[in-house]
Parts: structure tokens; C-alpha cells; sequence
């Protein structure tokens, strides 16, 4: 499993659901007992998850030095939009965790925007001591842009007015090698040709428009396909040739709905919202790549 995604989704899950919706409007004064759900919270999901890393996902691999590790051009750096989409995230949901606990501004930037970092930087260290991976500078580069990227917006704009979405697609690969999963769940978090990471943008926001409904966004995505292994793809495959498949980058431009500016009543809608906010809504788009040139897809995502 990709671990960066994997501790995102859990992370905004347990979070969300520690807490009612973010509505903007924050306590006055420090509230111990929001605070102590927060803390509570992230201690248990970041020592869980240390345990997972030491525990269960390195138990069949072997101990060494620690090592560095340069994959940058691997996955066409889909790898890295999922490290800078989980450290955004873990980023949001920690500041808002504490400007819901009373936190002022100044002081849950200090200490909440940079727990993606907190979070993912682990992940590396671990990586750099066990044979077959390694401490990865590109990887902690994209980690820095997610929490930067959050954080950037929130200490000048006050708001999030462009967010870090994600969608997935099953896509045909995993018929090709097992290395990409063999359950729809493995194939999930295994197979990147499914994967698709997205700016969404504020339109009102970005074009000062007051006609443009606020929760209107427009969506730039990237994608890659026909990837098997990191870098290249095989030439045999259980004593048979392996067919060519083209790996190639597709950008995409669409339409996006920022579901935390819709208005709501019920409060259980509004943080089931601002949960799957960070999934992009499916819409048509058009599509860029170097093998269609441009294509037109009826629903995306």
C-alpha cells in the first residue's frame, strides 16, 4: 500500500470525526477539553502508525545501514503528488483541529501546519533503514510543498483558495502483472495509473466574479499511464514477453465543487462534506497527453 495515502485518508478520518465541522467561527478562549480530543487523537494515529511502519510493513525486510534513495523520476512522479497531497492534508486537518480547540491563529499555524511534515517525515527514516527502500530527498520535497501550500494560504489568505484533491479510476494494468495488485483494494492503493491528483481552485475567489457561485471551482489534474514497475516497465513477465505499453503523462483541466462552501443545515452533512472534500466531484474534462494529443472525457474521475 502507499503509505503516504494511506495515513492521509486514515488521519482526516479520525480527525473529522473527532470533532464537529469547522465553521469558521472559533471560540474565544482555549477550550482543554477540545484540545485534549485533538492531542488524544493525533498521539494515538501517529503512534499507531509508527507501529504499523515497525510492526507490520518492514517485518519481512531486512535491517541495514541507513541509505538514501534518488526516485524522483520514478512513477512519473505520481509517487510525489501523493506525498504533497498527504501532507497538505494532515496539514489542514491539524490546524483546524486546533482553531476548533480555541487555538489562536498564530499559535495553531506553529504547531499544527507543519504536521504533515511531522507525519511523513517518519515514513522516509524508516524507508532509509530497511533494504529495499531508502530516505527519499525527493519525497521530503514534496512533503514540504503540501504543508507549505497549506500553510502559505492559510497565514495570508486567511482560507484555503486552492485545495489538493484526489480521484481514482480502476485502470486496465493490473491484468498485466500482479505487482499492481490482485484485489480491487490493492489495486487502489498499488496501481498509480488509477490515481489522479488535482489543484482545484476557488473561480469567485480567483476571479473576484460575485456571480460565480462560491463553491465553484475550476480543477487541474495529472495522471500517469501505462506505468508498471517504478521506472521502467519489464521485458519478461513469468517467461513470456512483456508487451510494449507506452508510459506517458496526462494533464487534465475540469470543473470541481468545493463542498464546504455549500451551505447545509444538518451538522452531519457538513462534516461528512468536508471529509470527502478531499475527493474531486466526477465532471467532464479534457484531457492532454503526448499519445491522444487532446481528448474529451464525457465524466472523469
Amino acid at each position: 500500500m502507499k503509505k503516504y495515502l494511506l495515513l492521509a485518508v486514515v488521519f482526516s478520518a479520525a480527525v473529522c470525526n473527532s470533532q464537529p465541522v469547522f465553521t469558521g467561527d472559533y471560540p474565544d478562549s482555549l477550550s482543554k477539553k477540545r484540545l485534549y480530543i485533538i492531542a488524544g487523537t493525533e498521539t494515538a494515529i501517529y503512534g499507531a502508525g509508527l507501529s504499523f511502519l515497525g510492526v507490520i510493513w518492514y517485518s519481512d525486510q531486512e535491517r541495514v545501514p541507513f541509505h538514501y534513495y534518488n526516485d524522483m523520476k520514478g512513477y512519473l512522479q505520481m509517487d510525489k503528488a501523493g506525498h504533497t497531497f498527504g501532507a497538505y492534508h494532515e496539514s489542514y486537518n491539524a490546524y483546524y483541529a486546533l482553531r476548533w480547540a480555541g487555538v489562536k491563529k498564530k499559535q495553531a499555524l506553529m504547531f499544527g501546519a507543519p504536521m504533515g511534515l511531522v507525519f511523513q517525515t517518519p515514513i522516509e527514516i524508516f524507508d532509509g533503514l530497511y533494504d529495499g527502500w531508502g530516505f527519499s530527498w525527493p519525497d521530503m520535497l514534496a512533503n514540504t510543498l503540501g504543508t507549505t501550500l497549506f500553510t502559505v494560504q492559510e497565514a495570508f489568505l486567511d482560507e484555503q483558495v486552492v485545495l489538493m484533491k484526489f480521484s481514482y479510476s480502476p485502470s486496465i494494468y493490473p491484468k498485466y502483472h500482479t505487482i499492481l495488485g490482485e484485489t480491487p483494494l490493492e489495486n487502489f492503493f498499488l496501481d498509480y495509473n488509477g490515481h489522479t491528483h488535482w489543484l482545484s481552485l476557488n473561480m469567485q475567489k480567483m476571479t473576484s466574479i460575485k456571480k460565480i457561485p462560491p463553491w465553484l471551482n475550476l480543477a487541474i489534474g495529472y495522471s500517469g499511464n501505462g506505468m508498471i514497475k517504478e521506472f521502467e516497465n519489464p521485458t519478461w513477465y513469468r517467461g513470456k514477453p512483456f508487451p510494449t505499453l507506452e508510459r506517458y503523462r496526462q494533464w487534465l483541466v475540469s470543473m470541481d465543487v468545493d463542498l464546504t462552501r455549500i451551505p447545509v443545515k444538518r451538522l452531519w452533512v457538513a462534516k461528512l462534506f468536508r471529509y470527502v472534500n478531499m475527493l474531486k466531484v466526477p465532471f467532464p474534462s479534457i484531457e492532454f497527453n503526448r499519445v491522444e494529443g487532446i481528448k474529451f472525457r464525457g465524466l472523469y474521475y
